[in-house]
């Protein structure tokens, strides 16, 4: 990642150890649910926090129902840990995991992230992408729709995912699905890998009578970096959108 990504980053990054505990706090008071991705999209568990004890540096997370997952948290050492708070994202990685009790029953402990990131509104802000300097996506296609991997152009991109379209209806539309192996290709800034969750659907007729579908996604599993660019990305529209707004473009 270079200092350019670590910069864009950072307006997202809360470093403050009293602010991490009254998030995390907020999180179990309101018991939202949290994604933890043990291996990635292939190994999840859906979790809450139970607790936040500041004096000894742990969160206390309730466990999975499957043994075998939570020996598998245990495990892994470190685990990717998604959840929302008044409709802003909530990133953070879990270390430490390990056995524990909450008021007698079996739970899972971690250390308190020294960093989460935290995705306000504004973020999520859906920016349309230029029809004259177009972005694709390239994303597999199921077997059963020829294969291989096909070219979607975006309708619209923002830093929590993009709305893609299905001109010939290759992809489904099975909300919840995850595709693995996606790159999306944005002018001037480069490719960027992610798998993508098929949030919402949409079948369209266009003028010519023919049914298109547009597909609203979610990132999965991206990047950093990839997020960082995705972040240029989106200010770089608004800069060429505010120039011709002011007739300077």
């Amino acid at each position: 990642m270079n200092e350019a990504e670590l910069e864009d980053w950072h307006d997202y990054e809360v470093r403050s150890p009293r602010e991490i505990v009254a998030l995390l706090r907020q999180i179990g008071e309101k018991n939202q649910l949290i994604r933890m991705l043990i291996k990635g999209e292939a190994d999840v568990c859906v979790t809450s926090i139970l607790a936040v004890d500041e004096d000894s540096g742990t969160v206390v997370l309730d466990r999975s129902v499957d043994r075998a997952q939570n020996e598998r948290i245990v495990a892994a050492g470190r685990v990717k840990c998604e959840t929302s708070l008044d409709k802003i994202r909530i990133l953070f990685g879990a270390d430490g995991l390990g056995p524990t009790t909450w008021r007698g029953e079996p739970a899972l402990r971690a250390d308190i992230p020294s960093t989460l990131i935290r995705l306000q509104r504004r973020e999520y802000y859906r920016m349309p992408t230029p029809v004259s300097n177009p972005v694709r996506a390239l994303i597999p296609v199921p077997i059963d729709a020829g294969g291989g991997m096909g070219v979607f152009p975006l309708h619209d991109i923002s830093v929590g995912g993009i709305a893609l379209l299905d001109n010939k209806l290759q992809l489904g539309a099975s909300i919840g699905r995850v595709i693995e192996g996606c790159r999306i290709e944005l002018p001037e800034i480069g490719p960027i890998a992610t798998s993508l969750e098929i949030r919402n659907s949409l079948d369209l007729t266009l003028l010519n009578h023919k049914t298109s579908r547009r597909l609203g996604c979610q990132f999965v599993d991206i990047s950093r970096g990839g997020l960082a660019a995705v972040q240029r990305y989106i200010t770089k529209l608004e800069r060429e959108r505010n120039a011709k707004l002011a007739g300077l473009a």
